[in-house]
């Protein structure tokens, strides 16, 4: 690795304005003079007040990219440093990933240099160590299960068999289902001793299977005896839940000999909570090749979770082929000092892309099905379409104003406009080739985030509205998802999105799912208005959220912070009415990926909050116990 030649330090004063001031030191660790240079730095706590800076000269923004200029005339000697404040932010700097998340120069002669960076400082308040995460915890029984089940009525024993097998006679389906759950337990645990072996050994105990449709597609039951395990399962799923929990049980008693035992009498009944148990996945703030997502898929199947929303586009880059469209994952994925999109989030010098082709696409959905896990993909509509619109730049109307508005997160005219023929056009071939490539039922569109003002400059909004008698961002917004939800419906498919796709009229109720992510009471009222919902609520739900309000706790907290005691207490539908409890079809965590420049950072985040958030989609509020699920979330496995 070669050593940096420049460093960026950055500190936060909580005094220095109105949300603060960060001071940055550019440190000149190479052996020559550094002069006419400019500084790039990406940041989500944004510049807002271009006048607020001291000792630098402010050039330009664009969501999180920021760019400034020396004071005329510095010459940064080797060994020196230069420091600057800039005190005209949009918000306070919370936690230590709320400055520079990259950094790099430009020169005088047009070449970029990368800038290391380092975590946020604070100063002027105390900092305080993130608190421990988890308690040593408790177990009433010593049974290593992730999620518990509703019923468990077993004896521990005092050793455990070397392996399961399938006992003789048992069908090629339920053969190629101990194979699966253990391919599965050899790529989570690489360095683990198998559960199961498909021959027959002494040493080991056999597992006789029943089929019993009666059950439910999902449930399973276990019979425990010195002699053998019996697995009754509903269908496909339940058998592999079931599979699931005898590795889970094995592998706990094994790892941990005392604390977790291996049952030997006794039975387990169990059946999920709800139908939708989701994991989101945003790819497009930051790219996760084919294999982390599989990795994820298979950490998914290990906590019985059963929907993988891939979060495919969004402003930041394109990430799904369309064969008919090439420049989406051309000119619409690259970000960079000189690349279409300017560099965002944690992007440096060097450029950066990444794009899932459609054979990948494919390997992974066939991937997920093999572990009951459906795909669920995103594009993230007609908000956050920066990167559709610098790929197709003639979806723009040409007569609009280039910063008519601005979206939450900064970007400019970032939305799909809804009076081009040619949006259209270009959705109609997108939808053509997704339908081909993901066998859900649904198709998530977004909806979210459209900023209150869109279209409002643009002449051909303006005529639209006027002919169609549309008043306001918001009704155009639902004429438009009205539109998609029947190309939707013309290829088979059903409408998923995010809660603001009520917005202005909304689209039809029927064969809709929209996710309340705003707050839990969003989704009571969607419930109202007759939608079906997912719960998926930012304040305990979204693992990027900070998990604790400590300065040195990495993280957003927009929407608050999430401990996991909080995540795993929390009861999404606890203050539902019972009248609308059949509207609520499930749970789902999101993994928005601004933060996550680093696995260190990825795991620390996701991890145990998932697996809580699994335990809340499967398990009976009746049967959750922090202090157990705390003792044995350290078996989980990671990315």
């Amino acid at each position: 690795m070669q050593p940096v030649s420049y460093r960026l330090e950055s500190a936060w004063q909580p005094d220095g304005g109105p949300f603060g001031r960060f001071t940055f030191t550019l440190v000149n660790l190479s052996d020559h003079p550094l002069s006419d240079f400019r500084l790039v730095y990406t940041s989500l706590t944004r510049v807002i007040d271009s006048a607020a800076c001291e000792n630098a000269v402010f050039l330009r923004r664009n969501a999180n990219f920021h760019e400034f200029a020396p004071p005329k005339g510095l010459v940064l000697g080797a060994g020196e440093s230069w420091t600057f404040t800039v005190s005209g932010l949009h918000r306070q700097a919370k936690h230590c990933t709320d400055g520079a998340k990259s950094a790099y120069l430009t020169l005088s002669d047009g070449r970029h240099v990368p800038v290391a960076v380092s975590d946020l400082l604070l100063e002027g308040a105390a900092s305080d160590p993130p608190p421990q995460r988890l308690p040593e915890g408790k177990l009433d029984l010593p049974f290593a299960l992730q999620p518990w089940p509703v019923k468990i009525d077993v004896v521990p024993g005092d050793g455990f068999p070397v392996v399961l097998y399938p006992a003789a006679g048992s069908s090629k389906d339920e053969i190629r289902a101990v194979d699966t759950a253990l391919a599965l337990f050899h790529r989570l645990f690489p360095g683990g001793h198998a559960p199961f072996t498909l021959a027959s050994s002494p040493q080991g105990r056999p597992i006789l299977f029943a089929e019993k449709p009666e059950l439910g597609s999902e449930a399973y039951a276990l019979t425990f005896s010195e002699r053998e395990i019996r697995v009754e399962y509903g269908a496909a799923a339940g058998r592999q839940y079931g599979l699931t929990t005898l590795a889970q049980l094995l592998d706990g008693a094994r790892r941990e000999r005392g604390k977790f035992r291996f049952p030997v009498s006794g039975t387990i009944s169990d059946r999920p909570r709800y139908g939708w148990r989701g994991c989101h996945l945003d790819v497009s703030r930051q790219f996760y090749p084919t294999a982390d997502v599989m990795r994820l898929i298979d950490i998914l199947a290990w906590f019985k979770l059963n929907i993988f929303h891939w979060h495919l586009t969004d402003d930041e880059a394109w990430r799904l082929e369309i064969k008919a469209c090439p420049t989406l994952t051309t000119l619409g994925v690259l970000r960079g000092p000189d690349e279409p999109m300017l560099p965002q989030l944690g992007n440096g010098a060097e450029p950066v892309g990444g794009f899932y082709s459609q054979e990948e696409v494919r390997a992974i959905v066939a991937h997920a099905g093999a572990l009951n896990v459906e795909v669920v993909p995103e594009i993230d509509i007609p908000g956050h379409s920066t990167a559709a619109l610098v790929a197709l730049p003639e979806l723009a109307d040409g007569q609009e104003a280039p910063e008519s508005y601005h979206s939450v997160q900064g970007y400019p005219n970032n939305a799909l406009n809804p009076a081009i023929p040619l949006t259209y056009e270009f959705l109609e071939k997108v939808f053509d080739e997704m339908v081909e490539l993901f066998p859900s039922q649904y198709i998530h569109i977004g909806g979210d985030e459209v900023a209150n003002g869109s279209w409002l400059a643009s002449p051909l909004a303006r005529k639209l509205m006027e002919e169609e008698g549309i008043s306001g961002t918001f009704a155009l917004q639902s004429y438009f998802l009205k539109k998609v939800k029947q190309m939707l419906t013309a290829r088979g498919r059903k409408l998923a999105g995010w809660n603001e796709v009520a917005h202005g009229g909304g689209v039809g109720t029927e064969g809709t799912l929209l996710m309340a992510w705003e707050n839990p009471q969003v989704g009571i009222e969607l419930a109202r208005e007759g939608y079906d919902v997912v719960m998926t609520p930012g304040q305990a739900y979204y693992l990027d959220m900070a998990q604790a309000e400590a300065f040195q706790e990495p993280g957003a907290s927009w929407a608050g912070t999430a401990t996991p005691a909080h995540t795993y207490a929390y009861e999404a539908e606890g203050e539902f009415p019972e009248e609308l409890k059949h509207r609520m079809k499930g749970l789902q965590a999101c993994i928005w990926s601004e933060h996550f420049l680093s696995r260190g950072y990825f795991n620390r985040l996701v991890f145990p909050r998932l697996s809580a958030i699994a335990e809340a989609a499967w398990t009976p509020k009746s049967q959750k116990d922090w202090l157990r699920f705390a003792a044995i979330a350290p078996l989980s496995p990671i990315l």
